[in-house]
């Protein structure tokens, strides 16, 4: 099957700020995922992050892996309102997707990693969500000798530490990638009947009347940025990373592909349905002052839109569990 990975690449960006009509030949082709200088990919890596990704020891209750938030059958998200964590207790926002995080500039709601390494570090040392001590965890995994093995492939010499722990993590996070599209089957000519009439309607509206384009632009339908599209939940965002007023109440802008998969929506997860959130957006959000503007959408408009962001989702990615060591 044909993989769309939507890399936002600075020509990429600049060329898919669409105006008018976009031809197929507009299309990009299938960009491949780019990998950090200093954790260049490797099958054993790759291998050694998914068992670890799975792997409920990482938690200090033994009993949490990365997957029990990000699991693959929810769309890499819990399907919850708002995370859960150490002891069920619940978090303050709604739980991201992995899909297609290799493409962000950032990661987390409010960019507090820079890099997926660095997110994978976070939620295994927080109190509040894996709560695991990172020296107990180093030699609880050094006490395995099928770990030890593996660590050993994916980075000889370097041993088990909580750096290479989170670049195998990451190594892994960065396969999880949407699939080829009905969208991209009618956008590549490949199928000019992929999509129904309603979502054709839906992506002129996309990108002209409903101005969803200003934000989820790109061929991963993200700019990696920063908006506050008032949400009235008192959560003031991205200022507590950056100290700057201007960042008050603003959250990054989620990928859309395979939205369909990651209900409920929005960084509290207030939003329950698609439709729910075009009705949010039509009305220009909740809290005056922020980005948004009503827009004055009929609701078959909306449904258009819907159905077009439904276009926008393929197959799911098939994943088989580790065996742990």
């Amino acid at each position: 099957m044909k993989r769309f990975c939507g890399v936002l690449m600075a020509g990429l960006v600049a060329a898919f700020a669409w105006g008018g009509a976009a031809l197929a030949a507009d299309w990009p082709g299938t960009p491949t995922v780019t990998y950090p200088k200093d954790n260049p990919y490797s099958p054993a890596k790759a291998d050694l992050g998914k068992k670890l990704f799975f792997d409920p020891r990482l938690s200090g209750s033994n009993i949490m892996s990365c997957a029990t938030c990000h699991n693959p059958a929810l769309g890499w998200a819990d399907g919850l309102k708002l995370g859960k964590g150490h002891n069920m207790a619940e978090l303050g926002r709604h739980t991201p997707t992995v899909i297609n995080s290799a493409f962000s500039p950032t990661q987390f709601w409010d960019g507090r990693a820079a890099t997926l390494e660095e997110q994978a570090k976070g939620p295994i040392a927080s109190a509040a969500e894996m709560n695991q001590n990172p020296e107990a965890l180093i030699a609880e995994l050094q006490a395995i000798p099928g770990y030890v093995a593996a660590f050993e492939r994916a980075f000889p010499g370097k041993g088990i530490s909580m750096d290479t722990i989170a670049m195998a993590i990451a190594t892994y996070e960065r396969e999880v990638i949407s699939a080829y599209a009905p969208f991209d089957a009618y956008m590549q000519g490949d199928d000019p009947l992929a999509i129904s009439a309603s979502a054709k309607r839906g992506w002129d509206l996309f990108r002209g009347k409903a101005q969803c384009i200003s934000c989820h632009s790109g061929p991963n339908f993200s700019d990696g940025r920063f908006h506050d599209i008032g949400v009235d939940d008192g959560d003031e965002g991205r200022i507590a990373v950056t100290g700057k007023d201007r960042d008050r109440f603003k959250f990054k802008t989620p990928t859309v592909r395979d939205v369909t998969r990651t209900a409920p929506y929005l960084h509290n997860g207030q939003e329950a349905t698609l439709m729910d959130v075009m009705r949010y957006y039509n009305r220009g959000g909740d809290r005056s002052g922020n980005e948004l503007k009503a827009l004055n959408l009929s609701e078959a408009e909306m449904h258009d839109v819907v159905a077009f962001m439904k276009s926008l989702t393929g197959q799911p990615v098939v994943v088989v569990l580790p065996e742990l060591p």
